[in-house]
């Protein structure tokens, strides 16, 4: 009598399905079972057989180990999502599961490092979001660059800056072309979690977006679940957003007196310095009152004959800022031999390209020859290694 692969796991199958971007019926036929089948495998109801469960990771480029440890059960809690009204299922589902691979390297690398602690001030704002006004968003801006220490200045990386402080940022290929970004706070873990886009988002773009998330996580932590499925409140919840992230990466004071005239060289000039689009600059000058409606609208119609709607000056020269908490994790662990690039692998149990994606590791870190396992020295029972701390603005 055949017998299915013991110790295999449906939940770990939907997952990777997922994160493959793949309908059921999709890996059923490129597997080379029903759909019912591959149903009946992520229900636990029945198990693959040797030869199948060997083309299902090879399907979905998963090693077997993936399969065969059961998922971790977490809190279902709402994820922020940046423009999600207009991607699609598959896209976010494919975003989730990688969120839920960036929360088990995390616990990984937890196990090492002491990440560095959450800081962000409790904002004066009130408990229903639908009452937030500009002026407490101005408000809100201003406390956070106070309490981080930022002035009113331009800000010279804002991905390093929230990385300092406590929140873990991680980026990767989105594959819908408005799905920018997400973050959560889950509250089995310290630190919040964002996931910025890599697919086609300029240098400013991102920038904005991480501004966006740092929103959420700062005026709508206590915002029911209900309210993000809610096209009108989740429109509000995404307007707040984009004002925040406006008046913190423009303040006022700092942003004002260095704009001689609301024109488009004027904005051009100031964009590399401010890390922040022409286009966010006039919507910035416009909720100031530097300008006034006909003036905004002109300026827009005048950035549509210059061709700058759909791709800006400088947008494809100017860098991108990159998430460095996780990647000089495993870069440290490597360095100081405390584990091999072997072991990482197969003690995440992760595919290495989705671990160097995440982590932002160079491409082959741990997906190139080094994979092979060479002899190494090991650690005895009795001996644990150091805790190395990363230092944040709140930690001595």
């Amino acid at each position: 009598m055949k017998t299915g692969t013991q110790g295999f796991s449906g939940d770990r199958l939907n997952l990777a399905r997922r994160a493959r971007g793949l309908t059921a019926k999709a890996l059923a036929e490129t597997v080379g079972v029903s759909a019912q089948s591959i149903s009946q495998y992520e229900k636990d109801t029945h198990k693959p057989q040797h030869e199948v469960f060997r083309r299902i990771c090879s399907v979905l480029n998963m090693p077997t180990d993936y399969f065969l440890r059961q998922p971790v059960e977490r809190e279902v809690v709402p994820i922020y999502w940046r423009s999600r009204a207009t991607s699609t299922k598959g896209a976010r589902d494919r975003v989730e599961v990688r969120l839920d691979w960036l929360k088990d390297i995390t616990e990984y690398l937890g196990g090492f490092f002491d990440f560095p602690l959450l800081s962000i001030p409790e904002v004066d704002v009130p408990d229903d979001f639908r009452q937030i006004t500009q002026g407490d968003i101005e408000t809100a801006a201003l406390s956070l660059r106070r309490h981080w220490g930022l002035g009113v200045g331009p800000l010279p990386d804002l991905v390093q800056e929230m990385e300092n402080n406590g929140i873990l940022i991680s980026r990767t290929f989105m594959g819908a072309e408005k799905q920018d970004a997400l973050s959560q706070f889950a509250p089995e873990y310290p630190n919040p979690f964002v996931i910025l886009g890599t697919d086609r988002a300029s240098a400013v773009r991102q920038r904005f977006d991480a501004a966006h998330e740092l929103a959420h996580l700062l005026l709508h932590r206590n915002v029911p679940e209900k309210c993000w499925r809610t096209p009108l409140d989740y429109k509000q919840l995404e307007e707040q957003a984009h004002k925040f992230a406006s008046s913190f990466l423009l303040p006022e004071e700092g942003f004002a007196s260095e704009l001689w005239a609301p024109t488009l060289d004027s904005f051009l000039a100031l964009k590399e310095r401010w890390g922040a689009s022409i286009a966010a600059m006039i919507m910035r000058c416009d909720a100031l009152n530097i300008t006034h409606e006909g003036m905004t609208r002109r300026l827009f119609i005048n950035m549509s004959k210059r061709g700058w709607r759909n791709n800006e000056p400088l947008d494809n020269s100017m860098v991108k800022e990159k998430p460095r908490l996780l990647r000089r994790s495993i870069e440290m662990l490597l360095s100081e031999r405390v584990k091999s690039v072997a072991q990482i692998v197969s003690e995440l149990a992760l595919n290495p390209h989705d671990i160097e994606e995440l982590c932002e590791l160079d491409a082959g870190t741990l997906s190139g020859a080094s994979l092979d396992a060479k002899a190494s020295p090991t650690f005895k029972s009795d001996f644990a290694p150091n805790v190395v701390q990363f230092p944040g603005r709140n930690q001595p």
